[in-house]
């Protein structure tokens, strides 16, 4: 789902959560590596445990010059299903200015969210311009805010970095519906504040073909992303 919301690696803190893990886990979709393999956004009978992303490429460019963002910034998603704002977290300043970068440039016009996850986590990712889980921006971001360990360290309303893994950070994000529990391998760089019922009418109607993780039933495509 995503890209590496996934990360497949990563220890829990108790054995509780360790169960939890442990069969989502046993659901993953296979990683993939820089030379490409399972596009995250595909569709599957099975759920990943994890929001990852097929890797890009095998190398990936010089970073651009990121103008910082300012505290307070919101990230505005206008899709055709009605608008999601992403309060941005100052603790993720890097991908704070990354995202808005792409933002500025029209990267994500027109991009489909292309994975929904409907079990073991609960996830709706977007950010690719292939619309299949291999697409990004040429150039990885490191990993920064990362979450504690632990029970639903993923809550709802939770805006994170898909990956492929460690500081492998691109366009991908994911949207968390759904408490859920990942290892903490994922860059929280933001928390949905109004929207959150057009991501839960997306997750309602589930996966195409009644899989639990693969191309939403209902498309949910975002028109344009604007900073303010």
């Amino acid at each position: 789902m995503l890209a590496r919301p996934g990360r497949q690696s990563g220890a829990v803190a108790s054995p509780a959560v360790s169960a939890v893990v442990a069969v989502a886990v046993g659901l993953v979709l296979a990683g993939c590596g820089s030379g490409g393999g399972t596009a995250a956004g595909s569709a599957s009978s099975k759920a990943t445990a994890s929001p990852r992303e097929a890797s890009v490429s095998a190398s990936a460019s010089a970073l651009p010059s990121f103008p910082p963002v300012a505290d307070g910034a919101s990230l505005k998603l206008t899709t055709n299903q009605g608008d999601i704002t992403i309060a941005m977290d100052p603790k993720a300043p890097v991908t704070d200015a990354s995202m808005a970068y792409l933002a500025g440039k029209g990267f994500f016009n027109g991009t489909n969210c292309h994975r929904l996850t409907t079990q073991g986590i609960f996830v709706l990712q977007c950010g690719d311009p292939k619309g299949n889980g291999t697409g990004g921006p040429g150039y990885e971001i490191p990993d920064e805010n990362l979450p504690a360990n632990g029970a639903n360290n993923y809550p709802a309303g939770t805006v994170a970095m898909a990956n492929s893994g460690p500081d492998t950070n691109g366009s991908q994000f994911f949207i968390v519906y759904k408490d859920t529990t990942l290892p903490p391998d994922y860059t929280v760089w933001g928390k949905v504040t109004s929207g959150m019922d057009v991501v839960d009418k997306v997750a309602a109607a589930g996966v195409q073909g009644g899989a639990m993780d693969g191309p939403p039933a209902l498309p949910i495509t975002i028109e344009t992303a604007t900073v303010s």
